[in-house]
């Protein structure tokens, strides 16, 4: 390898390991969810809707990270299966807040114990002050990368 080499050593990139760590991560829920018969999209949706109720469909959209048309075509699925409920008309506006069924809280809590089993796998080599160091890293990244309107930063002309 050239001293010279232009681009990105993948050994030591922190935002290349970020990704590789966000694709391990994906993938282990992925496998503890599917045989409860959840995506993570899914699952996010109910965990959203737990934590905060009557959210709308684009804030449960940008919630789990997916465009408002995938959201709505989950929150249709959902609804028909029982998982969620949303009135017919809005009270007030478009918003049809979103609240999730006992059968949701259900199917919820399996999906939790399943998610957090992958969380304590993937935490189980660092101690808490590690842990903790590592949450204000990601938080201060995060921080960084984003405008005041959550939208990333406009980058400077390629020369």
């Amino acid at each position: 390898m050239s001293a010279n080499r232009v681009g990105i050593d993948l050994d030591t990139s922190l935002g290349y390991l970020l990704k590789e760590a966000s694709s391990a991560l994906r993938a282990s829920m992925e496998a503890v969810l599917r045989p409860l018969g959840m995506t993570i999209t899914h699952y996010s949706c109910l965990e959203l809707l737990a934590q905060r109720p009557g959210l709308s469909n684009s804030e449960l959209a940008r919630g789990a990270f997916v465009t408002r048309q995938s959201m709505n075509v989950l929150l249709q699925a959902l609804e028909r299966d029982g998982f969620v409920t949303r009135p017919a008309e809005a009270a007030v506006g478009k918003v049809l807040p979103t609240t999730l069924t006992p059968r949701g809280r259900r199917s919820l809590e399996a999906a939790t114990a399943a998610v957090r089993s992958v969380e304590i796998r993937m935490l189980g080599g660092m101690t808490d002050d590690e842990q903790a160091d590592a949450l204000r890293a990601l938080r201060s990244m995060i921080h960084a990368l984003r405008d005041d309107d959550g939208a990333p930063p406009s980058t400077p002309p390629v020369e």
